[in-house]
This record gives structure tokens, sequence and C-alpha cells, in this order.
């Protein structure tokens, strides 16, 4: 049943593989747990078996760690899937993990520094000499300028840019692909890595440019993500003032929403450029915006104060 089940997310519903895996885990120790309860199969379940299950999660036991509310909450998510599944496809009379609502995450707003910080992050990446500085340049002024996640940036190749246009091809989660727009300082940027530094990478590849990356390590390979997610943090221990262990592979894509809402845009209009399905997604953005509202009212209005 697990097997049909996670095929069924794999092929029809297109789950990224990572995704796939989370979730071949979650079921996995579902099942083990309901072996444990003495529950033989999916038609011997009782919702009140579903509802123990995140809080087993989050006790954790012998053999496993206890789990954050996020992982729990995943978990949770997986299983009532799969009792949806036995249900659409009449393996079961009825949905009993339906009532069963997954454990809810402390918020988390996410963190982003300010302009000029990007700015000075983006400096000291192309402070790098030869090729490897202006490839850096382009990379993290791709990230912050179109919102990039690192995965979708390092995945591009280079006929997904149109440089007529301004735009580029992004393949977002899900293989959902969104096109959006390049500002010119990114675009600048690019230009000038795909004249002057691309083809010097690419030099040093055994097969000429493979697969047609833009982005290239110095082997002539597709950059990886882990490197992108390197490159980010070399230039913020360059950066005074930044704390390195704060900087994330989604800093600047985070950055990109929240100055994007600082400046005036639509929560919707970020919604479709960030790739989310959801705008609830985005609107954690406008949560961001108002606690700066906020903390500049608190010490600069002379009435703020008590």
């Amino acid at each position: 049943m697990v097997t049909g089940y996670l095929d069924h997310l794999t092929v029809e519903r297109g789950l990224a593989q990572n995704t796939i895996a989370s979730y071949r885990r979650d079921l996995r120790r579902y099942t083990e747990y309901l072996a444990a309860a003495g529950v033989r199969g999916l038609r011997e379940v009782a919702e009140s078996d579903v509802a123990g299950f995140p809080a087993a999660l989050r006790r954790g036991d012998d053999d496993h760690p206890p789990l954050s509310a996020t992982s729990a909450a995943r978990a949770v998510v997986a299983v009532r899937g799969l009792h949806r599944f036995a249900l659409l496809d009449g393996l079961v009379g009825n949905d009993v993990a339906h009532e069963v609502r997954p454990p809810t995450p402390a918020r988390r707003l996410p963190k982003a520094i300010p302009v000029e910080s990007v700015v000075a992050l983006i400096e000291a990446a192309g402070s790098l000499e030869g090729p490897r500085g202006v490839r850096d340049r382009a990379l993290l002024e791709l990230l912050y300028g179109t919102g990039a996640r690192i995965s979708e940036a390092v995945g591009l190749a280079v006929d997904d840019l149109d440089r007529g246009q301004s735009t580029v091809r992004l393949a977002g989660k899900g293989g959902k692909e969104r096109v959006v727009p390049v500002g010119s300082y990114a675009l600048r940027a690019i230009e000038d890595y795909l004249v002057r530094a691309r083809p010097a990478l690419a030099a040093n590849g055994t097969g000429g440019v493979r697969g047609g990356a833009l982005f290239l390590n110095v082997r002539g390979g597709p950059l990886s993500r882990q490197s992108a997610w390197s490159i980010l943090r070399t230039a913020a221990e360059r950066v005074g003032g930044i704390e390195p262990s704060t900087i994330s592979p989604h800093t600047l894509r985070h950055c990109f929403a929240t100055h994007l809402i600082d400046g005036g845009a639509d929560v919707r209009v970020v919604q479709e450029l960030l790739g989310h399905a959801s705008v609830t997604t985005t609107q954690v953005y406008t949560l961001v915006t108002v606690d700066r509202l906020r903390e500049v009212y608190a010490t600069s209005h002379p009435r703020a104060l008590t």
C-alpha cells in the first residue's frame, strides 16, 4: 500500500525525490508504530491510532530521537495522504485520518538582511580574482534579483536566460516552471560572466560545456548547490557586520521577497515571482514588514515609549 502511494506521488503528483524520500521514512515509521500497537493493516486503524502518532514522534523512543514540530507535522501530512489514497482506491471504507491535524510548528519569520548588507555580500563575492569572482558575483546578483532558490539557480541552462526579454525560466518544486524578470544589475553581471568567465571555466572540462549549464565549477562541470551555498557563506565571512552563521541558502530569496514588499509590491505578485503554490506561504513576508514597522515606531515616535 505504501509503495503504491509513493508511486502515485512520484508519477501523478510529480513530487521531488527529496520529498518522496522523506515521506518514505515517515511512513516506514508509521507502519512500525502501528505494528507495535498490534494494528495489522489500514482497515484496522482507528482515529485514535492516527492521533497518537504525532505525540509518539514528539516523544521519541529507544530507536528514534524526538522529532521537532515541523518534522512531526510533515509525517502527519504523509499519513493523512496515505489514508486518503487508500479511501479513493477503495481499500478502506472511511478516512480515519481526516480529522487529525498536524502539530503547529512555532512561527519562524524569514531572516532578511538590509539592502546595504546584500550589496556588500555581492561586492565581496565579486572581489575574488579571476573567473570565479565574476561567476560568484553573477550568481548572487541572480539570486537576489530573481528570488530563485539556490537549487533553481544552479539548475539553470544558458538557454533558460532570455537576454532579449530580460527574463529567466526557473524550474521550481514539483517541476513547475515560472518565468521571472531579471533586473539590470543581475543581467549585466551575467553578461559579464558569459563573456569573461564562463568560457575559461568551460575550458577546464574534459568534454566542453557539459549539459549547457549556466553556472560552472572550476572543473567545467555544473556548479552544485553545496558549492553555491559555500560561495554565499564565504562572501559573508568577508563582510563586516554580518554573522556568517545567520546566512543560509534562502537568505537572498528572503531578502528579495521582503524588500519587494517593503517597496510596496503586492503580495500576489511576490507569490508568483517566488513560485509559491499558496499565497499563505508568501504572507509571512508581510509579517516581517509589520514587525520592522513596529520596531521603527517604538524607537521613533515620542509617545510610543513607556
